[in-house]
C-alpha cells in the first residue's frame, strides 16, 4: 500500500489505528490523517503556505513531526504556523504565526506537549520557546534567552520539577515547564557551517546532547539545586559527533549515525565507543530507531539495516530498499509492518 501525500521530511505519527501525516502539496502544508491499514484518508486539513526556500529549496515541505496527544494534533509549518487540530475530525482548534521568523533552513522542531500545554520552538535568530494552552491557544508563558535551531524539545524531570530541554541557537537550556523561567544553560555554539540540530536524549536525570564537527557527544547529569538546576558533566566522547540526526538510547548504549557516515555505538554510562561500521548513503542524515529486539537504521537513498543492538560487535541481521529516494523521515515499526516517508508518499511494508 502507498499514497501519495505531498513533499516533506516530516515523520508521521502513529496512534492505534491511525496515521497522522504533515506534508506539502499544490501550495498547502496538508495534515492528513489516514487509516494505517489501508491508507484510506479519513480527513484532511490544509491552508496556503510559503515553501521553504533559498540554500533549503529542495526540502519544501515540512520537517517538523505532528504531535498527537489528549486527542489533538499539533504542526509546526516551515514558516512557523502552529496549528491544533481535532484528532478525530480535523476541525481547526487554533493557528498562531504571531512570532515571525525561522532558522536559515528553516523549523524543524516538532512541538512536545505536558499536561494540556504545547510548547514550541519559534521564531529565528530572536526566537522564543513558547507554551500555550492546548485545547484554546492561549498563551502560557514565554523565553526569549536565545534564536531557535532545529532540535525539537524534551521532557526532564528532577525531583519535582518537570523541566523542557532544548538545544536552541547557541545554547543546551532547561526552563521551567510550569513559567518559562531558565532553570539552567550551557553554552553549545555550532562553528563553521555547523548546525544544532540534534534533540536532546533524556535518560533519569542524564541529559546527553551531541553536535557536529568536535563538539561530539556529552552527557551530563542534572539535579536540583535552589530554585535552579545544575550540571555535572559525566562524560564527552568527541568522536560521536552528529549533524541531522538524533541517536538512539537503548539498554544503556548510544547508537547514531556520525557526519562522517558511520553507524556508531557508545556506552552511555562511561561515554566510551564501542564499535563503528561504514553506512553507505547516510549523507549525515540517516535515522536509527528502536524495535525492540532490534535496531533499524535508514539511510536517505531507502537502505534499511536492521542490526542487533549490542556493544561487542556491529551485526547485520536483514537488509531491505524500502523506497527509491527522499527516505528522510524516520522509519515507523508496527509489529511487522513498517510506514516508510519517502518524497511524495507513505507506504507501507510488510516484514517476513
Amino acid at each position: 500500500m502507498s499514497v501519495p501525500v505531498g513533499d516533506g521530511v516530516a515523520t508521521p505519527a502513529l496512534v492505534g489505528d491511525k496515521l497522522f501525516v504533515f506534508s506539502r502539496q499544490d501550495g498547502n502544508e496538508i495534515t492528513r490523517c489516514l487509516e494505517a491499514a489501508s491508507g484510506k484518508e479519513v480527513w484532511q486539513d490544509k491552508y496556503k503556505a510559503e515553501a521553504a526556500s533559498g540554500p533549503a529549496r529542495s526540502f519544501p515541505g515540512p520537517r517538523c513531526s505532528p504531535t498527537v496527544s489528549d486527542g489533538k494534533v499539533v504542526t509546526l509549518g516551515v514558516q512557523g504556523m502552529l496549528s491544533s487540530l481535532d484528532a478525530a475530525t480535523g476541525k481547526v482548534l487554533w493557528r498562531k504565526d504571531d512570532i515571525k521568523g525561522a532558522p536559515r533552513f528553516f523549523t524543524s522542531s516538532s512541538p512536545l506537549v505536558l499536561g494540556g500545554v504545547c510548547i514550541a520552538q519559534l521564531g529565528g535568530t530572536s526566537g522564543a520557546i513558547v507554551a500555550y494552552d492546548l485545547a484554546g491557544g492561549a498563551e502560557k508563558w514565554k523565553w526569549t534567552g536565545d534564536g531557535t535551531a532545529y532540535a525539537s524539545p524534551v521532557l526532564l524531570t528532577a525531583s519535582d520539577t518537570k523541566a523542557v530541554v532544548a538545544e536552541t541557537a547557541g545554547n543546551i537550556v532547561a526552563i521551567n515547564a510550569e513559567d518559562g523561567k531558565l532553570l539552567w544553560k550551557t553554552p553549545f555554539a555550532v562553528s563553521g557551517r555547523g548546525y544544532n540540530a540534534v534533540t536532546p536524549m533524556v535518560e533519569g536525570q542524564t541529559v546527553i546532547y551531541a553536535g557536529d564537527g568536535r563538539r561530539g557527544a556529552k552527557a551530563v547529569k542534572v539535579e536540583k539545586k535552589g530554585d535552579a538546576l545544575a550540571a555535572t558533566e559525566l562524560w564527552s566522547n568527541p568522536d560521536a559527533s552528529c549533524r541531522y540526526n538524533t541517536p538512539v538510547l537503548k539498554d544503556g548504549l548510544l547508537f547514531g549515525i556520525t557526519e562522517n557516515d558511520r553507524l556508531f555505538c557508545v556506552n552511555a554510562r562511561d561515554g566510551k565507543t564501542a564499535w563503528t561500521t561504514s553506512i553507505k548513503g547516510s549523507r549525515s542524515y540517516g535515522s536509527v530507531v528502536d524495535v525492540g529486539p532490534a535496531l533499524a537504521a535508514l539511510t536517505p537513498g531507502g537502505e534499511m539495516v536492521v542490526f542487533e543492538p549490542s556493544d561487542k560487535e556491529f551485526k547485520q541481521l536483514a537488509k531491505y530498499k524500502v523506497a527509491d529516494s527522499g527516505a528522510y523521515a524516520y522509519p515507523i515499526f508496527s509489529g511487522n509492518r513498517v510506514f516508510i516517508k519517502d518524497k511524495d508518499a507513505v507506504t507501507l511494508w510488510s516484514l517476513q
